[in-house]
């Protein structure tokens, strides 16, 4: 477990042109709370509009949202928007609560944070070697050691939190080996039968469970739903037969499960950006081997 910083609070007010694309850190720091005094209101607050990010290394706090109260120990983190309907506090009863923060401008991030969040929630489980705290952590160093003198390397480092919180939120569905067993069951079953129409009812006739369940459950896991699966596993099958084959675009559709080769060039271009006769001929300037579908 990494060395525990000096407690601290670092704020940044930089002031780079507004025409610039830069994210904006606020504030960053490290603190231990044992006072009931801590008490912090969404809605009561002036300081936005901010991010928070803030994740609990040891003793305990807690927040309320939506109606929800949760605990929050060491290992879970929570995220909020300022202003919003929250509040987050210290209770006396808990061992001191010591705690890492960021607070973020949400000017060209937002829309990943909410990616992110959706996918792990308002409090996600990290763990303290997890890239995002980590690098939260060296942020923190490399504030109170004042190396974060300007708005672009202060920009580099919001953009580079925001990216591993959104690798992070992808990877429980990248990994396999964490899916329920049915739905290893119905990916398995798509891979192998993807060169013909699979309907919804056949996979979940197969794994004897519902359809409704297994559709929500499947695209909770993976992503995307078992149709959306199945287009990706075909595109990614159509691009090795353009590449190796002198097989027609009707040809190649029939192969990989589509009904028609009009279908298979629109599920094709919504993917990948470009027609199946662009991605053969390279009409792009660049002629691909592979393109990587997420």
């Amino acid at each position: 477990m990494p060395a525990t910083p000096e407690y601290g609070t670092f704020g940044f007010r930089f002031s780079e042109s507004s025409s610039l694309a830069m994210c904006n850190l606020f504030a960053v720091g490290y603190d231990r709370i044992d006072s009931a005094s801590y008490s912090w209101d969404g809605l009561t607050r002036t300081d936005g509009p901010l991010l928070l990010f803030q994740y609990s290394v040891d003793g305990a706090g807690y927040l309320e949202w939506e109606g929800r109260k949760e605990r929050l120990p060491a290992g879970k983190a929570f995220m909020v928007e300022i202003p919003g309907r929250h509040r987050y506090w210290y209770d006396p009863a808990e061992h001191p609560w010591e705690f890492f923060f960021l607070l973020i401008r949400p000017t060209l991030i937002l829309p990943n944070w909410l990616e992110a969040k959706s996918r792990i929630g308002t409090t996600p489980v990290l763990s303290q070697t997890s890239a995002p705290i980590r690098l939260m952590r060296n942020i923190y160093t490399e504030a109170r050691a004042g190396r974060i003198a300007d708005a672009y390397i202060a920009s580099s480092y919001v953009y580079q939190f925001i990216a591993e919180l959104g690798r992070f939120a992808l990877s429980d569905q990248r990994d396999r080996a964490g899916w329920p067993d049915k739905i290893r069951l119905a990916a398995n079953y798509i891979e192998t039968n993807y060169a013909r129409l699979v309907s919804l009812d056949e996979l979940a006739n197969s794994l004897h469970v519902s359809k409704y369940h297994l559709q929500r459950t499947f695209a909770e896991t993976v992503g995307l739903t078992p149709h959306e699966y199945a287009n990706r596993i075909r595109i990614e099958r159509a691009m090795e037969l353009l590449r190796r084959t002198e097989s027609s675009i009707e040809e190649i559709a029939g192969l990989i499960g589509f009904s028609s080769g009009s279908y298979f060039i629109k599920v094709f271009a919504k993917l990948t950006g470009m027609t199946p006769g662009a991605f053969r001929h390279g009409e792009d300037n660049l002629l691909y081997s592979r393109l990587f579908l997420d």
